[in-house]
């Protein structure tokens, strides 16, 4: 299947948490956790094995707000203590992701980088649109705006939307033209190859996930959840972006393999961390401290902190 010696690559198991489709300003989900597990089949079949027993239960998936109840303590201990330095979490806050959006959209040139390591440029003036009083209604508009995936003209209301919320604070933004908006809505709906699609966050988190697990030494091989905003064309691009910027070492990400996740425990295992690292996020535990390489450390750009079980 793979066409590089086994040492020079690793399969890694995915799935997220809080992923809601262009719904990225949801209050009730702040955040998208998407996990990676270093887990052998038959090692991920024994834990499902285990939690299900525990509860007697036979239905094909095990969701994590069962593990997370009081009367669960000892089995949510038992996984994390098993998943110790065989997992990852990548947490992106949505409406930071959308900020940064705005800027590598419509200010920078737009890249696969955008949202992961590989780039960090922009910080502060995303950071002043996160921050800006009336974020939300231009956040809004600015998603509304460039969701052009059924679109072949150009709506000229969603432009004036944009322009009248856009925050007066926010310095960077005083310099966009209406003909540069139109000309990057233009190429969105042209489905430019150049730039990644502006609305979907999963892109970003899969190049996080790779670079993670890559570490600059070795490719990865994903075995993913099925998910409809990862299309072939899309991992294609990204396969593409990841080898150039990372050259001359080994290409980040080899292949992305997406299965029904009840048909792999592997994936079942990284769906049960995401949701536990979701909803811990919001009201961080002290249970999940000891099983964190360091705790969770401040990220460096808001929307991203890695988790290392």
């Amino acid at each position: 299947m793979h066409t590089l010696p086994s040492q020079a690559w690793v399969e890694i198991a995915c799935d997220e948490s809080g992923f809601s489709g262009s719904n990225l300003l949801d209050p009730e989900s702040p955040v998208i956790t998407h996990a990676g597990v270093d887990l052998a089949v038959p090692e991920a079949a024994e834990v499902v094995a285990v939690l299900r027993s525990s509860r007697r239960r036979r239905s094909t998936e095990y969701k994590s707000n069962l593990l997370l109840r009081p009367e669960q303590r000892s089995e949510l201990e038992w996984f994390l203590t098993v998943l110790r330095g065989r997992a990852h979490v990548h947490v992106i806050d949505k409406t930071w992701y959308v900020a940064r959006r705005v800027i590598e959209l419509l200010v920078a040139e737009p890249s696969y980088g955008a949202g992961t390591s590989l780039e960090c440029d922009h910080h502060e003036s995303a950071i002043a649109i996160y921050r800006a009083a009336g974020r939300t209604e231009f956040l809004d508009a600015f998603i509304t705006m460039t969701r052009t995936k059924r679109l072949r003209l150009i709506d000229h209301a969603l432009i004036d939307r944009f322009f009248a919320t856009m925050p007066a604070e926010v310095a960077v933004l005083r310099d966009v033209t209406r003909a540069h908006v139109e000309e990057v809505l233009l190429r969105l709906i042209d489905d430019d190859p150049a730039i990644p699609p502006p609305l979907e966050p999963m892109v970003p988190a899969l190049a996080e996930t790779a670079l993670f697990w890559s570490a600059g030494r070795r490719s990865v091989a994903v075995v993913h959840d099925e998910q409809s905003a990862l299309t072939r064309h899309r991992i294609a691009r990204l396969r593409t972006y990841l080898a150039g910027a990372t050259f001359p070492s080994p290409p980040p990400l080899l292949t992305v393999t997406q299965v029904d996740s009840r048909r792999d425990p592997r994936v079942q295992v990284a769906d049960l961390l995401a949701g536990i690292a979701r909803r811990l996020h919001a009201q961080p535990s002290r249970l999940l401290q000891p099983y964190l390489v360091g705790g969770i450390h401040p990220p460096t750009t808001l929307d991203q902190t890695g988790w290392r079980v």
